[in-house]
């Protein structure tokens, strides 16, 4: 008995849970119709006074401006910063090490590729050359009085194999010298012009420290960031326009090229663009700006962005409607698209040959008489 009666209690525990979320899929049901009654009345009670102030202003012609939608070429650009940097920017060292006995570069100074611009001390390398060179002479000479007695079939084949070996060994060595004392000599690898000079007479100079900036900026590329959404919508070869605003100018250019991975913790690609600078005012690392163009239609509906009113059932302008005799302000719903300096394109609700009132759209509502 006991257990039945528990059998009971929970049964109806049970149900009545189930009813409660009966009730309460019952009650949002009863919200939503209640919220779009509300809806429905708000959009009758909206209806009922346009037509009422429409009806007021019947007699009063509102004036206004309008003007004739065309349909035109249509461009999106996005704009990014931009880093300068010279076509060729070298820090010139050494070859070698040693104490640096002339400096002929000067900051400031136009070089030609080849001009030298310091000199290390050779002394001790010279006095080995010299040395050698004596060595050398002797040993050609011996080399010389072997060969001719070998081609005569007097001596042994070693004292000449000898006398060559080392006549050949000296030279090599010779070379090797000459080598170190060209090396000693530091010369511009470019055309172009000396920026900084880091090292003076008497220090020691050496592969790892620069010894002078060498730079040509007649020609410059600049690289930009750009987000991975515009990967798609950039190719290498698109015209871009750089704007310098320390020089107040403008350049037209194109992509050089386009980065073949992503930044992993900004998410952009890189690119390139090339510029020639044959006045030299663009310099290293000024600031610029790159507007690329990501967006284009040909033949597209576009609206000042001002004229493009939102309410609760969406985007909205007024244009003149001339059918009855009387010109009227007509409201239209239109499908906005991309957006470019205050520039809008229309993807639905106009066409080119409508008129858009520019002027006055804010004392007129839909159906209002209008004069322009």
């Amino acid at each position: 008995m006991k257990q039945n009666l528990i059998i009971i209690i929970a049964l109806l525990f049970l149900a009545s849970c189930g009813s409660t979320t009966v009730k309460d899929e019952a009650t949002r049901h009863q919200e939503l119709q209640q919220y779009k009654q509300e809806l429905h009345e708000l959009e009758q009670k909206i209806s009922v006074l346009e037509k009422e102030l429409s009806a007021n202003a019947e007699e009063e012609i509102i004036n206004v401006k309008v003007a004739e939608i065309e349909s035109r070429l249509f461009e999106h650009f996005i704009e990014v910063t931009g880093n300068v940097e010279a076509d060729l920017d070298i820090d010139l060292s050494p070859e070698s090490a040693g104490i640096i006995e002339e400096v002929f570069a000067k900051e400031g100074m136009n070089v030609k590729k080849g001009q030298v611009l310091g000199k290390l001390n050779t002394d001790a390398l010279q006095r080995s050359l010299d040395d050698m060179k004596i060595q050398f002479e002797l040993a050609t000479t011996t080399y010389e009085r072997q060969k001719n007695l070998w081609d005569h079939n007097i001596g042994s084949e070693m004292q000449y194999l000898q006398a060559k070996t080392n006549k050949e060994s000296l030279e090599k060595r010779i070379e090797g010298i000459q080598a170190q004392i060209d090396m000693a000599i530091i010369k511009s690898p470019i055309d172009g012009e000396i920026d900084v000079v880091y090292q003076e007479r008497g220090q020691i100079g050496n592969p790892q420290t620069p010894f002078v900036k060498v730079l040509n900026i007649s020609r410059v590329k600049i690289y930009a960031d750009v987000s991975e959404t515009y990967l798609t919508k950039i190719k290498k070869g698109d015209k871009v326009t750089v704007v310098f605003p320390a020089l107040d100018r403008e350049v037209e250019a194109s992509i050089y090229r386009m980065g073949n991975t992503i930044d992993p913790y900004n998410r952009t690609f890189r690119v390139r663009v090339n510029l020639n600078n044959s006045d030299r005012m663009i310099k290293p690392n000024l600031v610029s700006v790159l507007k690329i163009r990501d967006y284009t239609a040909k033949n597209a509906v576009v609206v000042p962005s001002l004229l493009i009113k939102k309410d609760f059932k969406g985007d909205f302008t007024y244009i003149v409607d001339s059918s009855g005799g009387k010109n009227k302000a007509k409201k239209v719903y239109v499908k906005p698209g991309v957006s470019n300096n205050n520039i809008t394109e229309i993807v639905e609700g106009l066409s080119a040959g409508m008129q858009i009132i520019t002027e006055g759209y804010t004392q007129i509502v839909d159906g209002s008489i209008i004069r322009f």
